[in-house]
């Protein structure tokens, strides 16, 4: 991440739309989001994850990927993306994930990717479908928005050359 991101990573971040399907609960400030980028070594072995920005060829930032969760004794790790609602739908999350599968395989010698997909996010349980994952668990009540709690599934894939 770069300075320039900051903009981008506050709204993304401070968009309570996509709390209920990851671990925030609560806005960030653009201090401390500053001081994130800032202070962030983007190295998974001293940070446990790399956060990257995803951007269209003219630069201009459609969305996040994450690796994070970060097990170096097992060789895996948790990802995440977010694309912005105004990009979704174009390839880019298909993209990106593709991009960091080759990554973590080929850079960070990874076994093993998963992601969380809330079980009601039917576009993100068929874009990592497509992608090689497989629907291995289930954890009931796993999320929660506020009002309700949500099941989760579980999405694994194994890496290999």
């Amino acid at each position: 991440m770069e300075p320039e991101d900051l903009d981008m990573l506050y709204k993304v971040e401070n968009d309570p739309a996509v709390w209920n399907i990851g671990t925030t609960s609560v806005p960030y400030s653009r201090y401390l989001l500053h001081d994130y980028i800032a202070n962030t070594t983007n190295d998974i072995y001293a940070d446990g994850q790399v956060r990257m920005i995803i951007e269209k060829a003219d630069h201009q930032a459609v969305g996040i990927v994450d690796i994070v969760n970060f097990n170096p004794a097992h060789n895996r790790a948790e990802l995440s993306i977010v694309i912005r609602n105004e990009f979704r739908k174009q390839g880019y999350a298909t993209s990106a994930i593709k991009e960091v599968l080759s990554y973590a395989l080929g850079i960070l010698h990874l076994h093993q990717l998963y992601a969380i997909v809330e079980k009601d996010n039917t576009v993100s349980h068929k874009l990592f479908k497509s992608l090689g994952f497989d629907t291995t668990t289930i954890l009931k009540d796993w999320l929660y928005d506020g009002r309700e709690y949500h099941d989760v599934w579980i999405m694994q894939r194994t890496l290999t050359y």
